[in-house]
């Protein structure tokens, strides 16, 4: 999943520059996260650079909000990033647009607890210590679903941590519970019990949570053929993983791959990755991308915008959200 915002506004001219001057030499910096997601085999096996000659410069990183400072500078031009991160960086004016989902997160995050903890519902959340990354998508589902348990969040200790801090706070029992995401998510679970996941907040509020592909507008425009051919392979590895999920088990290659690329256990693979949803082309170009205003992804974001403004987190709000979401590139690749 998934996720952090700490945005950095570089100078227009100089980003403007340092895109225009990547463009002409058919290179492009890409950032990743953690994701336990299909499109790893096909970073292994270096698809994309088959697909369209560029050079790739796969570039990792802890979390959506060092993406982001990355492409304000310039540095990056590609990134992947939680709709938490998306909306808070387009409301702050940044010029990205999501071009791809990289999943629906689903029950892919979620929230758990320590087991004897003698938490059993949100409710017993108060006083207790909680942990996940600030402005995420986690954190933005943790306060929708104290709002609705109607549990003021000042009862309870919410703690900003990265998933690695989360992870050593987990082992060291420092903290009660965690709202996260795989590999973490998955090492929690051993010693842990799940009490709500995203899945259930999106289907009880409809305000959904996803991982996507965004790219700096002006870069994309200038490198379309790059681009389409980009979502072609992100579409083929998540096809190739609906219709072979047997070859994904733990001794597999596939999850050799992914487990490289993610840092998740080998073994953890094929689980983490059925608890998310990944969108086909086609519902990606009419249903998640596709529709203007009411495409999923842009209510989404202008459902995470509200909240981030009511935390103080964003200044105001983006009167329409699609203005962030390009489905042209999903739509060509169908052609």
């Amino acid at each position: 999943m998934k996720r952090f915002i700490a945005i950095v506004l570089s100078a227009v001219s100089a980003l403007a520059v340092s895109t225009l001057a990547i463009a002409q030499t058919k290179e492009v910096t890409i950032g990743y996260q953690d994701m336990v997601v299909p499109y790893r085999v096909a970073q292994e096996a270096k698809e994309l650079e088959k697909a369209t000659g560029y050079k790739i410069n796969w570039k990792q990183f802890g979390g959506g909000g060092e993406v982001i400072k990355a492409m304000a500078s310039g540095a990056v031009q590609i990134g992947e990033i939680g709709s938490a991160g998306i909306a808070a960086a387009v409301s702050r004016g940044e010029p990205l647009e999501v071009f791809w989902i990289l999943d629906d997160i689903g029950s892919a995050e979620a929230l758990v607890v320590k087991k004897n903890s003698g938490i059993k519902t949100v409710a017993d959340l108060k006083g207790k210590k909680i942990a996940m990354p600030f402005n995420s998508t986690t954190h933005f589902h943790m306060m929708v679903a104290l709002e609705q348990a109607k549990i003021n969040p000042a009862d309870v200790q919410i703690l900003n941590m990265r998933p690695p801090e989360v992870r050593a706070a987990w082992q060291r029992g420092d903290i009660d519970a965690t709202f996260i995401w795989d590999p973490v998510l998955a090492e929690a679970k051993k010693d842990g019990t799940v009490i709500l996941t995203s899945g259930k907040i999106s289907a009880d509020t409809g305000k959904a949570t996803f991982d996507g592909y965004v790219v700096n507008r002006d870069w994309a425009k200038a490198n379309k053929d790059f681009m389409v051919k980009f979502v072609k392979v992100l579409a083929a590895a998540d096809d190739n993983y609906r219709k072979n999920k047997a070859k994904y088990g733990k001794d597999s290659a596939e999850a050799k791959a992914i487990a490289k690329w993610s840092g998740a256990k080998q073994e953890d693979v094929a689980d983490s990755m059925a608890l998310y949803a990944f969108p086909t082309a086609q519902e990606q170009a009419t249903k998640w991308l596709g529709g203007g205003k009411d495409s999923i992804a842009a209510k989404a974001l202008a459902a995470t915008a509200d909240f981030q403004l009511s935390q103080k987190q964003i200044e105001k709000k983006l009167p329409d959200y699609s203005t962030a979401v390009n489905p042209s590139y999903v739509q060509e690749a169908m052609k």
